[in-house]
């Protein structure tokens, strides 16, 4: 199901776009998330789906309702978190942070 992909919010876009700039290993870190960002405009369920009883209570606090929650696997063990909202005109892929996988499995109690 193709989407549109958008930040959680102005923070983590502010985050991305710094990445661009960066001259360091950072640059391909953006490169990864560009390519996962076309991965789910072409279709928003291209990711793993968390169960519902491993979302942390942090994203139903920071975000609107998060009912749903899923994962996108970056190269070097990195994380893209998102979840998809949808009405009748449109489905959106909300990108609620990236991090790496020492922090992913903290974060998720694995």
């Amino acid at each position: 199901m193709k989407s549109k992909v958008v930040f959680g919010n102005s923070k983590l876009r502010n985050s991305f776009n710094k990445l661009k700039k960066s001259k360091t290993e950072d640059k391909k870190l953006y490169e990864w998330l560009v390519r996962a960002f076309e991965d789910l405009e072409n279709d928003s369920f291209c990711g793993i789906q968390v169960p519902k009883k491993l979302i942390p209570k942090e994203y139903e606090k920071r975000f609107e309702k998060i009912d749903n929650l899923w994962k996108y696997n970056l190269p070097n063990a990195w994380r893209l978190i998102y979840t998809v909202k949808s009405n009748e005109i449109i489905v959106l892929s909300i990108v609620l942070e990236w991090m790496d996988h020492k922090k992913y499995e903290k974060k998720f109690n694995y």
